[in-house]
């Protein structure tokens, strides 16, 4: 794979949590671990940090997410962002949802969309109600409709793997506004 080809992937911490290693049983957490080891040793592209991230990620990380993370660093396959506060978008994002438990989870995890549209608009995720969030925002929210939004427990529908293997093209079933 060229080095153009490589993308920078936003990966939430609720993969870190539920990566669990070789010994892992629980079906989310073999196909975290197993992402998480395709990513590494299948492919080219780096993982995205920022401050917020970093933090959630100290805070959920599991022993094997914790060595996977340092063996990406040490690898110089880590690229960490510092994306600017955009009120003006997180203020259009909010006003989509009709929940205040809504507003709450958009503004969360708004993170991973500042980090991603400040890098190659990728997030991996677990969380498929704040992706169905952002889809929503996505129909009359411009700047988010191109962020590609991938679960690595969804191996059926999406095959992870497979799409990490061939390089994490920005399909268009994949965008959030799909």
């Amino acid at each position: 794979m060229r080095a153009r080809d490589l993308k920078r992937l936003v990966v939430n911490a609720s993969v870190a949590r539920a990566a669990g290693g070789k010994g892992a049983t629980a079906s989310v957490s073999v196909n975290c671990t197993e992402f998480l080891e395709t990513f590494q040793e299948e492919s080219p592209h780096h993982v995205v940090m920022t401050p917020e991230l970093s933090e959630e990620w100290n805070k959920h990380q599991s022993n094997f997410s914790a060595r996977w993370l340092k063996s990406m660093i040490a690898r110089k396959r880590f690229v960490y962002v510092n994306p600017p506060q955009n009120s003006t978008l997180s203020d259009k994002i909010e006003i989509t949802a009709n929940r205040e438990r809504n507003i709450e989870a958009l503004r969360k995890d708004f993170r991973l969309l500042q980090a991603a549209l400040a890098t190659d608009q990728t997030v991996i995720s677990l969380d498929e109600t704040v992706r169905g969030l952002f889809k929503r925002a996505s129909q009359s929210v411009s700047e988010i409709r191109g962020i590609i939004w991938v679960n690595p427990d969804r191996t059926a529908e999406e095959q992870p793997i497979t799409w990490l293997q061939n390089g994490a093209p920005p399909e268009a079933h994949r965008q959030l506004s799909a």
